[in-house]
């Protein structure tokens, strides 16, 4: 995955970029401490996850706030308010594409993280950060973090809130420093803590 100017201005996501997105999200959270052991077998990971990611960048592109860099070396998919990660007709596949790719035990526990983030969303309209990812081969680079802060500038301008799920306790200072404090803590099946963080509108 190459690019010129992977640090220049962001751009909407169009259907051409879902290949590169699909690639950069699979590499981004391969070692994840919650989505990765997601996916057990390392050996089949990146192709049983690249089907999860795929189905949920494809979904995001109805909304022009999923954005990438000039060739998805990162990428960021917000939900507006109002909007959701899945139509109702790709929520109805997806237990059986988890399923299919990874198998019924993986499928199950996956579904139940779901429902756990589900159930801690905010009962207040806001932009959901639901994917923020960068290529291994463009680690470093602070395009994640250039990315993120691109889209608080627009969301900022419409004076809403943002929130997120952080999956690893790696990223908590990045986000505390773009105005992002923590909200609940959620723990999964397998002890693993996710915090869910609130920016408020500005």
């Amino acid at each position: 995955m190459t690019s010129s100017n992977p640090s220049g201005p962001d751009r909407t996501a169009t259907p051409a970029d879902l290949d590169a997105m699909v690639s950069t999200l699979t590499s981004a959270f391969f070692h994840d401490p919650l989505w990765g052991p997601a996916f057990p077998d390392p050996a089949r990971r990146a192709e049983q996850a690249a089907v999860m990611w795929r189905l949920y960048a494809a979904s995001a592109l109805r909304y022009p706030w999923t954005r990438v860099t000039p060739g998805a070396e990162a990428v960021a998919v917000w939900i507006p308010p109002g909007g959701t990660e899945l139509t109702a007709r790709e929520a109805e596949l997806l237990p059986g594409l988890l399923t299919e790719a990874a198998g019924e035990e993986a499928a199950r526990a996956i579904l139940a993280v779901y429902d756990q983030l589900e159930a801690a969303h905010p009962g207040v309209p806001c932009f959901y950060l639901t994917l923020l990812g960068v290529h291994r081969d463009h680690r470093g680079k602070g395009l994640g973090t250039a990315l993120l802060a691109r889209g608080l500038e627009r969301i900022d301008a419409l004076g809403a809130p943002a929130y997120l799920e952080s999956s690893n306790p790696a990223n908590l200072a990045r986000y505390r420093s773009l105005g992002f404090v923590p909200r609940t803590e959620i723990t999964t099946a397998t002890g693993h803590v996710v915090t869910t963080m609130w920016r408020p509108a500005r």
